[in-house]
């Protein structure tokens, strides 16, 4: 059960605080010097606003200014008002006048500023403001005197399952912790994967599955030292382990096999980023391998999400696995009367004449067979650039067969039938002939 510790002490003693240092003359009259400080810097914000527009245009000239002029507006702001307040300050102090409660402003304003300078190091603006938010608590709680009662009151406030016993305070540490841990994790495999991918003695699908293992890696150690750090046993976790197991058997089946799967592609490389690849209707090339699916982006420009056991359970063809020269057929046919063996080197010259067809090997055009209405060809000629199109390639070899064919003349015939008809005279005749008559 929650244990909820007694208030009154805390609120009683905050009620003393306010009474003996902010309900008093003398604070009244720093609480109005403060507000009018700054009053007098939102005043000033547009001469402000001018001074960083003249110091963006003369930034060119040093690293310094340059980063001065990519401050925000309101970093200014807070700066004239904290030196405003710092004059009005060494003023009270010279004259003897009690000055706590400016001395607190002047200080939880230069924890801002700060705290402010040193979150804008995130590039993620959430995590900054997070950072900024938490830092500046912490800060104005211990500014004021009342950082140590907080956390008093926080270990007091407490909850406890068994023998085990965690307060709000620990709880607060372990987000804390765990969140900073799980930041320099994350940014670590970042790191990490950057230097692996520009390792030219690792094939891609090494560097990705490398990269993985070390992030999951990485986060599994920082979840961790964030538990151990705060004093939870993890050996209590092993009462999970049998429910776990149940769960990854029947309800995580699918999730679990396409883990494994992913690991299994990645390992004997049959599918790598970059290669060409046909499943059930799909072509295209794979654009990404992540830990549940395969990116293949198609010729349209749509992207199919693959499950990684379908790569592993179903026939995939592979256009680029072991060589990415691929040969292609163009059947054709030409008219009885065509000079085969001219009508043959002219099909294999229209295709070499195409930049995308290799000449090593070379094309090549073959007769298979006598139809109906054509002597029947089949062109075959090699890409090595799949990823770029068949269809494409095939329609182009087409376009320069049927050019070079209306330049040498050569036909292609259309569907014929002849039709034979015997015995045309009796029939003629018999159709002349009337019938016999019944009289």
């Amino acid at each position: 059960m929650p244990d909820i510790p007694n208030l009154q002490p805390y609120v009683q003693s905050a009620i003393e605080w306010l009474l003996a240092h902010v309900l008093t003359v003398d604070a009244g009259v720093q609480l109005a010097a403060v507000l009018v400080t700054l009053c007098l810097a939102l005043v000033l914000r547009g001469q402000i606003k001018a001074g960083v527009a003249r110091m963006q245009t003369i930034a060119r000239g040093g690293f310094v200014l340059r980063r001065l002029a990519a401050l925000p507006l309101s970093i200014y702001v807070v700066l004239v008002w904290l030196i405003l307040l710092y004059l009005i300050l060494l003023v009270t102090t010279a004259a003897g006048g009690s000055h706590r409660l400016i001395t607190i402003a002047v200080s939880l304003q230069t924890a801002w500023v700060i705290i402010r300078l040193t979150s804008g190091l995130l590039r993620n603006p959430l995590a900054s403001r997070t950072m900024a938010s938490v830092a500046w608590a912490l800060a104005a709680l211990n500014i004021i005197g009342l950082l140590d009662p907080t956390l008093a009151m926080l270990e007091g406030v407490s909850a406890s399952f068994g023998d085990f016993r965690i307060s709000a305070l620990a709880a607060l540490k372990a987000l804390a912790v765990g969140a900073f841990l799980l930041w320099a994790a994350l940014a670590a495999s970042r790191f990490v994967e950057l230097q692996i991918s520009r390792s030219v003695s690792l094939t891609p699908s090494i560097q990705v599955l490398t990269s993985k293992l070390i992030k999951i890696v990485l986060i599994t150690l920082a979840i961790v030292v964030a538990l151990s750090g705060v004093g939870i046993d993890l050996t209590a976790f092993a009462v999970f382990s049998g429910a776990v197991g149940v769960g990854i058997g029947f309800g995580l089946q699918k999730i679990i096999s396409n883990l494994i799967s992913g690991v299994i592609l990645l390992l004997d490389r049959s599918i790598k980023p970059g290669d060409v690849i046909q499943l059930e209707g799909t072509y295209g090339w794979v654009n990404t391998l992540s830990a549940r699916y395969v990116s293949v982006v198609t010729r349209d420009g749509v992207e199919h999400l693959i499950p990684n056991e379908n790569l592993i359970t179903q026939n995939v063809i592979n256009w680029s696995y072991s060589s990415r020269k691929v040969r292609l057929r163009a059947p054709l046919g030409v008219s009885y009367d065509t000079d085969l063996p001219h009508a043959l080197k002219v099909c294999m010259e229209a295709a070499g004449s195409l930049d995308r067809v290799l000449n090593n090997p070379a094309p090549n055009c073959l007769i298979t067979g006598f139809g109906d209405s054509s002597i029947d060809l089949e062109l075959r000629f090699w890409v090595e650039d799949p990823e770029a199109g068949a269809g494409n390639i095939k329609s182009a070899v087409y376009l320069a067969v049927w050019e070079a064919f209306r330049e040498h003349g050569i036909q292609i015939p259309f569907p014929q039938r002849e039709v034979s008809i015997t015995n045309w005279t009796e029939t003629k005749q018999s159709e002349k002939t009337p019938p016999p008559s019944e009289d």
